[in-house]
């Protein structure tokens, strides 16, 4: 990056620095951490999609649907999440590519499934070999999206479930009375109630969200830990940077990195858990009135 860097051998350590944390592997252990913000950005509120529709699902009067429903949040939240995103991302890739084939080879005569191997035609290859590579991260980066959203939209159902049945059945009851409607009583007074009661468990899934983001490099994506490892590990004299085992330092970083992104999370949800009690037949809604009175 800087004109001094051409030969880093002669570079005394201050500049020797500039130049090692400023070469193009540093600017992709960079890029690797806004690639951790944008998996959280998109997988929760996608995640949540999944976890209300799970919810609706379970409690719906439709016995189909809520057997859909309880099989979703009890099968995905009994398997180990290494397993299912073992699993799952190698069945989710195999079915796109078999549906692929399926339209684009319909003459193909050989088998698909040959013992442990998949093949499919060259047509078929999801996505396609000689596609450029930010179309392999980016195809990477919406599996592993849809895989933790799958994940835990199991565990946000299970959680909005119980913040359903926490709302006072009463003040439904009390919505029937004037005519109200079951959807309109629905989407009136127990969504917005159910919130505050769905908050807690939802910001417990939040911070677990965060502690699993290390997973990304299992689904094909190069993360932050990836990176750390990859740098941090020695280097002799071959390498243009050669210097001792430093990867004490980097997931040294790492730590500061997740425990500050835990404290602006415990803060924001502070703020919407106060935001929410206003109003509330809650502990916390009582406090605020005390507080006022």
């Amino acid at each position: 990056m800087f004109e001094f860097c051409e030969d880093p051998s002669a570079l005394e350590t201050a500049r020797w620095f500039a130049c090692y944390l400023t070469n193009g592997v540093h600017f992709r252990f960079y890029q690797s951490f806004l690639t951790v913000l944008l998996l959280l950005a998109i997988t929760a509120p996608v995640a949540l999609v999944f976890g209300f529709a799970g919810a609706m699902a379970s409690r719906s009067h439709v016995a189909p649907l809520r057997w859909i429903g309880k099989t979703y949040t009890a099968m995905v939240r009994g398997v180990p999440d290494i397993a299912f995103f073992l699993f799952f991302v190698i069945a989710l890739d195999q079915a796109l590519e078999w549906l692929a084939h399926q339209a684009a080879c319909p003459d193909w005569t050989d088998p698909i499934r040959q013992g442990a191997n998949f093949i499919v035609c060259d047509a078929a290859k999801i996505p396609q070999s000689n596609a450029p590579q930010w179309v392999h991260e980016a195809y990477n980066f919406s599996i592993a999206v849809f895989t933790f959203a799958i994940v835990f939209g199991a565990f946000a159902a299970n959680v909005l479930f119980g913040a359903m049945r926490a709302v006072p059945r009463a003040q439904l009851e009390t919505g029937e009375a004037y005519g109200m409607t079951r959807r309109q009583t629905f989407w009136r007074i127990l969504v917005p109630q159910m919130w505050i009661y769905a908050l807690p468990g939802l910001s417990n899934l939040w911070m677990i969200l965060i502690k699993a983001t290390p997973l990304l490099f299992l689904l094909g994506v190069e993360d932050i830990v990836y990176w750390a490892r990859e740098l941090g590990g020695s280097r002799t004299s071959q390498y243009q940077y050669p210097h001792p085992d430093w990867r004490l330092w980097y997931f040294l970083g790492l730590l500061v990195f997740y425990l500050g992104m835990t404290r602006i999370s415990e803060i924001l949800l502070g703020r919407l858990t106060r935001r929410l009690s206003r109003g509330q037949a809650t502990m916390a809604g009582e406090d605020q009135r005390k507080a006022v009175a």
